[in-house]
């Protein structure tokens, strides 16, 4: 692969058609790249079709938005600032996006099977659950798994018979998704990727796909990135663009740099509970806005100052937090 290209945010959004597989870095409301989310929705992206190892706020808004076609995943929510996802739910019941359901587990093992090359993966997560109720699969409900689009499987799994130790167990498909878009702490200006917390499954997310947006808090140069290269996770040559972009992760959080926006996601959850409410914080937070710089100066400085990380301890000392009774 080619050195990756530096782009705007509009340009690398750009690059993603209607009805693209997408998958994303972080954890539910950890480094979620928000930024390019906030983007997929200005340009009006259409019938994208998410393959994801767990939900958040990034898809909860993308599909409510009325981006999205499909969602496979196992679960979608802002943990405990509104634990599920009002858009999807409401979406769901209208009849508006098909859901394909799996468990946390077979859905990794989708992933990790996609970034290593093989077409399946074998595990015995959730026999004897209804998640392989053949009437639940919905993706064959609607016609879609008769071979003719490439990145859906024929199959949503085989139980077969252990060839080794006797028994049943399953084979769980690959999901090679045409893009990931993934927020991270520091990419070097080749492509090489460094993610410090918690890694996620970010790198079968990235390894998986055909096509990489990496969107960073900082870029830097290769000499200086390839000097703890235990430190990085996934190697220039699976990059196919750099965005640098910081804050890009809000309202999630992104270890070492700042908090997750506990507030402003709270909002967010009690703001869409119906599609109108929903449509008016698009406007206010998206359309009304001509990019993510925008974004960043309606919230202010003194608000992300108070998320900012401090250096010392990889976190923020200003944000109130829980106590305990």
């Amino acid at each position: 692969m080619a050195k990756p290209k530096k782009m705007t945010l509009q340009e690398a959004v750009a690059q993603i058609p209607d009805g693209a597989m997408l998958t994303f870095s972080g954890f539910t409301i950890w480094r979620r790249p928000m930024a390019a989310v906030y983007e997929l929705i200005r340009q009006g992206k259409k019938d994208l079709h998410l393959v994801e190892v767990n939900g958040g706020t990034h898809s909860d808004l993308l599909i409510g938005a009325g981006c999205v076609k499909i969602w496979e995943s196992c679960w979608i929510g802002h943990e405990l600032f509104g634990k599920i996802g009002a858009n999807l739910a409401r979406r769901a019941e209208a009849g508006q996006v098909i859901i394909e359901d799996y468990s946390h587990v077979q859905i990794l093992y989708r992933m990790a099977a996609g970034s290593m090359g093989l077409p399946y993966l074998p595990t015995f997560a959730s026999m004897g659950t209804d998640m392989l109720n053949p009437a639940y699969d919905n993706l064959k409900t609607a016609g879609l798994r008769d071979g003719s689009n490439p990145k859906i499987p024929k199959k949503k799994y085989e139980i077969v018979s252990d060839p080794f130790y006797g028994g049943e167990l399953l084979h769980i498909p690959a999901a090679n998704p045409d893009w990931c878009i993934a927020h991270v702490q520091m990419v070097g200006e080749e492509g090489t990727v460094r993610v410090d917390g918690q890694l996620y499954s970010d790198s079968e997310a990235i390894k998986a796909s055909d096509n990489v947006i990496i969107v960073a808090e900082q870029v830097v140069s290769e000499e200086f990135i390839r000097r703890e290269p235990t430190r990085n996770l996934v190697a220039a040559h699976q990059v196919s663009c750099i965005v640098h972009q910081p804050w890009g992760a809000h309202p999630t959080g992104c270890f070492g740099c700042y908090e997750t926006d506990g507030a402003f996601i709270q909002n967010f959850f009690k703001s869409t509970r119906s599609q109108e409410g929903l449509d008016a914080w698009v406007k206010e937070w998206i359309h009304d806005l001509p990019n993510f710089d925008a974004y960043l100066e309606k919230l202010g400085i003194t608000r992300l100052e108070k998320l900012r990380a401090n250096p010392a301890f990889g976190y923020s000392t200003t944000v109130k937090r829980g106590t305990r009774a």
